[in-house]
């Protein structure tokens, strides 16, 4: 208890705190727009609360990963080197959660673009995915952005509580704004190719990561909003034309 009120009179530590909210919101985008996509090709009576489970699951990953925190650290110490490069677990974690996110978003442009894209892999000859299938890879993917989170956020404190606040904070944002961006989404076909882009950057992002190539958030975040800025220009000029 004194260690808290201790971090609660040092302007450092609402710095970190700060900066780490802002940090963790950020990262939680990449989340939100992968399980929004994927909900939304659920049944309507299912996709709050597959988007609530996820959200859940991310929460749960997180703050379980906070109480490992030097099993955590220890993802980060090279295993193997290969091509001039030390593999950690980490590298590995985010290679495989890139190849998988960069898969996925290739297949769901490929059925946007084919009017008959054939069964999925995990769905068979069934058109709709199930609720069992969506849960699942938002699992997947929340263990890797769960992991990418974490380590960011010891890398910037050394103080559990402040990491604590900033993944509570990061994840009650991604909870209010899950059922609004999906919907946003789901009503906006060009929006949907525009995060599955987003998504494929995503994975491209994290299997260089995973190769030891560090590509700064800024420039990815960017470029996102930038993309999103023409899109927003792209949609005022559509209901222009309608309007007339």
């Amino acid at each position: 208890m004194d260690q808290l009120f201790a971090l609660a009179a040092d302007p450092t530590a609402w710095a970190a705190l700060a900066t780490l909210i802002v940090m963790e919101v950020v990262l939680g985008i990449d989340n939100l727009i992968f399980i929004s996509i994927l909900t939304n090709k659920l049944p309507a009576h299912q996709q709050a609360r597959a988007r609530r489970i996820g959200i859940g699951l991310a929460l749960i990953l997180r703050l379980g990963l906070l109480g490992t925190i030097a099993i955590i650290v220890q993802l980060t110490e090279p295993l193997f080197t290969a091509f001039g490069h030390g593999f950690s677990w980490r590298d590995l974690i985010l290679i495989a959660g890139g190849l998988f996110l960069v898969w996925k978003a290739t297949k769901e442009i490929h059925h946007h673009v084919d009017p008959d894209p054939g069964p999925d892999m995990f769905e068979g000859e069934r058109v709709q995915m199930s609720f069992a299938s969506a849960i699942v890879q938002i699992l997947l993917l929340d263990l890797v952005f769960s992991i990418d989170s974490i380590i960011t956020a010891v890398g910037m404190t050394d103080h559990v509580p402040i990491m604590v606040i900033a993944v509570l904070v990061a994840v009650t944002v991604m909870l209010l704004a899950a059922n609004p961006l999906a919907r946003f989404i789901q009503a906006n076909p060009t929006v949907v190719m525009l995060a599955l882009g987003f998504l494929l950057m995503i994975g491209m992002v994290l299997i260089a990561e995973g190769f030891g190539a560090h590509v700064p958030k800024g420039y990815i975040y960017a470029a996102m909003a930038f993309s999103t800025l023409i899109e927003a220009l792209n949609m005022l000029s559509r209901r222009a034309k309608k309007a007339q």
